[in-house]
């Protein structure tokens, strides 16, 4: 039986492995701090608030949807994007569960 070998990992794990892939990307982040300062949904075309192509925009854009972070509706020619407050919530539990797990109280490097 073939199966990925992230499903040998509890699946906290897999759901934090999901979010930091999709935050492996500084555009992917500005993307989310952009949306988070304007305070609304975007509609129309984010690539005009960052250094990239629309292309390129369009599949950091598709990898944020794919992880839940931003949702978009489309309306015609236009997609409204907006941040998913469920998943961020999520997120913020999932890192700071993963955080807290990691003893940080002593220096194991050092002899």
């Amino acid at each position: 039986m073939v199966y990925a070998k992230t499903k040998l990992f509890e699946n906290e794990l897999q759901v934090c492995a999901t979010y930091c892939k999709a935050l492996a990307h500084p555009a992917r982040l500005a993307i989310l701090k952009y949306l988070s300062d304007t305070k609304v949904c975007m509609t129309g075309d984010i690539s005009e608030e960052l250094p990239l192509s629309r292309t390129t925009v369009n599949q950091h854009l598709k990898e944020l949807k794919a992880a839940g972070l931003i949702v978009g509706t489309t309306e015609g020619s236009r997609t409204n994007y907006c941040l998913n407050p469920t998943h961020l919530n999520e997120l913020k539990l999932v890192f700071q569960t993963f955080i807290d797990q990691i003893d940080t109280s002593k220096d194991y490097c050092k002899k």
